[in-house]
Order: structure tokens, then C-alpha cells, then sequence
């Protein structure tokens, strides 16, 4: 192989290592907006009929429930407090940044 070809997919590597980086930051953002939006309307900070609250409601519910229910099934709550979450952050965490040194090299 010559230099360039090691470059080109160098380059190729590391573009890829970075959208999954921005990839997994951007998936805890919504870990961590689905947690603290769940927070504040069950504790009664839901306007009723709002068409806004539902959907974003809804729309971090169908994106980040999947991932989470796979702990929720092996970690149940302690108390009224739910710990599956800090557990499926920790896991996407360690797990992703493996995988992203691994391509990165």
C-alpha cells in the first residue's frame, strides 16, 4: 500500500470513530432529557392537552424506552427510585467508547 491509501483510510477511520462519538453523546442527551422530562411531569409539571408536551413526550419515550427496558427487565427499582437508567448510561458509555477506540486505533 501506498501513503496515500494509509491516509485515506486513516482519515476514513477517524471520520467514522467521530460520528459514532457524536453519535453516543447525542443518544445520552436523550437518555438524560427522557429522565428528567419523566421526572417533571409525573410530579404534576404536564399542561394538560398540550399537543407539544405529548409529543416530545412521545417522541423521547419511543427513542430511549427500547435501550432502557433491556435493564429494567434484570434491575428492579429500589424503593421509588429506578436505578436502570444510571446503569444503561454507564454500559452505553464504556461500551461505546470501546468501540470507538477500537475504530479510532
Amino acid at each position: 500500500m501506498n501513503t496515500m491509501a494509509i491516509f485515506v483510510l486513516a482519515t476514513a477511520r477517524e471520520s467514522i470513530a467521530n460520528f459514532l462519538n457524536a453519535l453516543l453523546i447525542v443518544y445520552l442527551i436523550l437518555i438524560f432529557a427522557y429522565i428528567i422530562t419523566s421526572l417533571i411531569f409525573s410530579f404534576g409539571g404536564r399542561i394538560p392537552y398540550s399537543k407539544w408536551s405529548s409529543a416530545v413526550l412521545g417522541f423521547l419515550r419511543d427513542v430511549c424506552e427500547p435501550y432502557l427496558s433491556i435493564f429494567r427487565r434484570f434491575i428492579p427499582p429500589i424503593g421509588p427510585v429506578d436505578v436502570s437508567p444510571i446503569v444503561a448510561i454507564l454500559v452505553l458509555q464504556f461500551v461505546g467508547f470501546f468501540i470507538i477506540n477500537l475504530i479510532h486505533g
